[in-house]
């Protein structure tokens, strides 16, 4: 059991030491000085020792009034902080939604506005997902890319995309027709290899050619390891990149890419809203899907 003096003398004391004066301490805790003065006067009462060297004209700390207030400073800070924090916390669900770096900067965050003035209750945190970590039973749900098998988790397929080559606009004027790639660098995200020998057999007329992922075609370019920086590498005129249109569909509006060619691939994979059968009910949930699904219309 604590065995705590006043804490109304700890106050009195704390204000008074850190201001010098105990008028000063009694206009910041709304009391009157004498007021002030008699609940240290207690404090000091109870602890057995002085806390001030009261002079005419000055009010002193005394030694172990000085090893005092530091630590009363500091507690009180911390009481206040962690008060402003309680009190900041939201009273509505917590959403947390995993999911790719490159799709939430790419496509879902310019969005969420229109969720958060339709839900201005629901707090959303987007948390890192993607290949290398698909899931985390700490998020509400997650939007992944991938061929729907997520074992033991729900997985609704939201909507796919094709792929198109795009690149800045002044390079796009250079391209007239697809042998003109033979020129360009060509940027590759490193783990959809596939990616490039789908398109060229495309536009060489012979779709029904299959190339393996990771399949060296005679292709020679950039390798990085997202769309996110494949595609900021387009941007920055590096050279020529193949990314999803749903990634891409900003920037050209925007004038930052074009897209040289008419021609674009489907994607062999598609995006999937992935949860626990458990979380259905969360707070929150049940409007986020219904949200992502009226943004299907959009997807290219």
């Amino acid at each position: 059991m604590r065995r705590l003096p006043s804490l109304n003398g700890l106050r009195a004391f704390e204000a008074a030491a850190r201001h010098g004066s105990f008028t000063a301490a009694a206009a910041e805790l709304h009391v009157s000085q004498a007021a002030v003065s008699r609940m240290v006067k207690l404090l000091e009462e109870r602890l057995g020792f002085a806390l001030f060297d009261r002079r005419a004209n000055a009010l002193l700390l005394t030694e172990r009034g000085r090893a005092l207030q530091p630590a009363l400073t500091e507690a009180f800070d911390g009481i206040a902080r962690r008060v402003e924090q309680v009190s900041a916390m939201r009273a509505g669900p917590v959403l947390t939604v995993g999911m790719g770096a490159t799709v939430a900067v790419r496509w879902l965050i310019p969005r969420l506005s229109s969720f958060h003035i339709a839900h201005p209750e629901i707090e959303v945190r987007i948390a890192t997902g993607g290949a290398g970590a698909p899931m985390n039973d700490d998020w509400t749900c997650a939007v992944l890319l991938g061929d729907g098998q997520w074992p033991g988790y729900e997985a609704e397929r939201l909507f796919s995309s094709s792929l198109q080559p795009v690149c800045a606009p002044r390079l796009a004027a250079e391209l007239g027709k697809p042998a003109d790639l033979a020129g360009a660098t060509l940027l590759h995200v490193s783990h959809w290899g596939e990616d490039w020998p789908r398109w060229l057999a495309a536009a060489a007329g012979a779709a029904d050619q299959k190339a393996e992922p990771g399949t060296d075609l005679g292709i020679r370019g950039l390798s990085f390891g997202s769309y996110a920086m494949t595609l900021q590498a387009a941007i920055d005129g590096v050279g020529v990149a193949l990314a999803p249109r749903l990634y891409s569909a900003d920037d050209i509006a925007a004038g930052r890419l074009a897209a040289p060619f008419e021609l674009a691939v489907p994607m062999v994979h598609s995006w999937y809203l992935v949860y626990r059968a458990s979380r259905r009910e969360d707070g929150g949930f049940g409007a986020f899907r219904d949200w992502l699904y009226r943004l299907r219309a959009e997807i290219a």
